[in-house]
């Protein structure tokens, strides 16, 4: 059994409309609710739970810092490259898209890495368009090795792979795989995904059972706020959450807030996700899970990050570049998206700091693996 065959039992307009008759009773009874499930969730998310925002917000911080303490992990991510075999209708990188084509070479990977420790990381994520015959598996094995020997860190956010190779990417120390669903609408998926592997939902929506199988660190699920319903997505996620944690328990996760951003090629949201509609969504995984990790991008404005910490998040990124070689070696390749923050890595840190929280560079090392291994 994989996740597909319980997502199959589900019904995304029956979902919808549980969502939308929640009572403010039932809003009331899940916030105070010790243990939450999935039903929980879904009040949480609803139109009927606005008006409890404040109050979910208070008790979001207080888990928060109970489970996490005060502090933000910070990461940036390293693009090794925009080529991309799929056509993706909401992505730069889309195959369809005429645009400078590039992916970073060992000396180029060196002058990215330099810079990057100068600035203090040691979480690298690395990211890739999805493009087999050049960026594959073979790729991948090179650039870890050499990338790994300068951070403790490494996660990753490429195309979908076999069991078998997420197993060599965890033996070569990969942390971390991020791999976003983009909508769990399967009935639309293929509108958004008309050509390329990425065009196969089954495929795409059982890699998380397939890094989990291959024992990876920790997994990190998302959808691409803004393509279909929010709230019924963001279910789905929670529901895909909630088997994978029971299936794979020893496994982490993280969940992250992709809100479609400007680029090449984009097509314009079809359901427009407020900032609010975002804090109500942290918010509510929160209370529900109190062990997730939640991550937001620089995808989002200065003003929401500002405000945004030691309510819920524990991880952000700072100072990104969005297309391969940015940092260093090359202005001219197209970015995946539009950067919302563009503050350096110095002002966020500074930022976290003034906040009472601090920041912190990693929470892994491969040490603690051989240690583990030993006894």
């Amino acid at each position: 059994m994989t996740f597909y065959d319980l997502y199959q039992s589900y019904s995304w307009e029956s979902i919808k409309q549980q969502i939308e008759s929640t009572t403010a009773e039932e809003v009331k009874q899940s916030l105070y609710r010790p243990k939450k499930d999935l039903v929980d969730f879904m009040h949480l998310i609803s139109p009927a739970a606005r008006p409890f925002l404040e109050q979910m917000a208070q008790m979001s911080q207080e888990l928060t810092h109970k489970r996490f303490g005060k502090t933000i992990q910070l990461y940036t991510p390293m693009y090794l490259s925009n080529e991309c075999h799929n056509i993706c209708t909401y992505c730069g990188f889309s195959l369809d898209n005429k645009i400078k084509r590039k992916t970073l070479t060992p000396s180029e990977i060196e002058q990215e890495i330099h810079l990057l420790k100068r600035q203090g990381y040691d979480h690298i994520l690395l990211v890739t368009g999805e493009a087999n015959h050049t960026v594959n598996l073979a790729y991948f094995e090179r650039a870890i090795q050499q990338i790994r020997q300068q951070f403790s860190m490494l996660s990753i956010e490429v195309q979908p792979l076999d069991q078998d190779e997420y197993e060599v990417l965890a033996q070569l120390g990969v942390y971390a795989v991020l791999v976003y669903q983009e909508t769990y609408h399967e009935a639309v998926y293929k509108h958004y995904h008309p050509k390329g592997k990425k065009s196969n939902f089954r495929y795409r929506l059982e890699t998380p059972d397939r890094i989990g199988q291959a024992g990876i660190h920790k997994i990190g699920l998302g959808v691409l706020l803004g393509l279909e319903d929010w709230r019924v997505d963001s279910f789905f996620t929670a529901l895909h959450l909630d088997y994978l944690q029971r299936k794979y328990w020893q496994t982490k996760y993280s969940i992250s807030f992709p809100r479609l951003r400007p680029a090449e090629g984009n097509v314009e949201p079809n359901f427009i996700m407020e900032d609010i509609d975002l804090l109500q969504l942290m918010f509510a995984y929160r209370l529900w899970n109190e062990d997730i990790e939640l991550s937001i991008s620089t995808r989002e404005s200065e003003h929401f990050r500002n405000n945004v910490i030691g309510l819920g998040v524990t991880a952000m990124s700072a100072g990104s570049k969005t297309n391969p070689g940015g940092y260093s070696v090359d202005q001219g390749s197209l970015a995946q998206f539009d950067i919302c923050d563009n503050r350096s890595t110095e002002v966020i840190a500074a930022l976290i700091r003034s906040k009472g929280y601090e920041a912190v560079w990693t929470d892994w090392n491969h040490s603690y693996s051989n240690f583990s291994q030993q006894i």
